[in-house]
């Protein structure tokens, strides 16, 4: 391991780009706790320090993501991205980022964090793989693991299979969390740019029924008239 590639090296940069203006606007989109603390760094120059520290190893990556201070978190997520993204890495190399995502998604816990991930470590790895694993995060009781059972079928989508995001969005139909609809309609608008036929039949069968916050993320792309009718639904349902 290059000397430099270390979490405390990564954190020690970090910090300098720290600042109390962003700090604050921050704050006005994260609700800081005792696990969940922010230092105040732009996503930009995170994620170009991320891809300064791109052959961190996985042992190093870890302790990024046992940081208490969110920004470290999101570059150790950012890391396991650009790995996941990069056709240099290997398969032994993915399964790693793979196996590390899903061990400690106690720590890859909001929203945000599972974005910058979830689509190359977990939905490119599975790609060529059985996927019983998305259905089991489904299923989870912790709101972050229902979020990436959706978000990364993003990857299988943009290579056309559309299957397993049909099946997991009627999973988490009745979702009552804000950030899994958000990303279930979101994934079902992605999936409608590949097949709208199949959209509007998933959404003449559940539009009444489903969230609507799902619903309106599903349809964000329609027009007026076909936005008003699924609302109507919804309405009348």
């Amino acid at each position: 391991m290059p000397a430099n590639m270390t979490a405390a090296e990564f954190v020690k940069k970090l910090k300098t780009y720290q600042s109390d203006e962003e700090l604050k606007k921050i704050q006005r989109y994260f609700k800081p706790s005792d696990d969940d603390q922010f230092m105040g760094v732009r996503m930009g120059q995170l994620f170009a320090l991320a891809k300064e520290f791109i052959a961190m190893p996985p042992s190093e990556i870890e302790k990024l993501l046992e940081s208490p201070i969110h920004e470290v978190r999101a570059g150790a997520c950012s890391i396991m991205d650009k790995q996941a993204r990069s056709k240099k890495t290997s398969e032994s190399h993915r399964k790693e980022l793979y196996d590390l995502y899903l061990r400690r998604h106690d720590r890859i816990n909001n929203w945000d964090l599972v974005d910058l991930a979830c689509i190359y470590v977990i939905g490119g790895y599975l790609f060529d793989k059985p996927r019983k694993v998305l259905y089991k995060l489904a299923r989870s009781k912790n709101t972050w693991e229902r979020r990436t059972a959706i978000l990364s079928t993003a990857y299988f989508i943009r290579k056309g299979e559309l299957d397993d995001t049909y099946k997991i969005a009627e999973m988490l139909l009745s979702d009552k969390e804000d950030l899994v609809q958000k990303a279930t309609g979101w994934m079902l608008r992605f999936a409608g740019d590949k097949d709208r036929p199949r959209l509007l039949g998933f959404l003449n069968q559940h539009a009444a029924t489903m969230p609507r916050i799902a619903l309106r993320n599903a349809i964000e792309k329609f027009d007026q008239t076909q936005r008003s009718h699924y609302l109507s639904m919804k309405n009348a349902g």
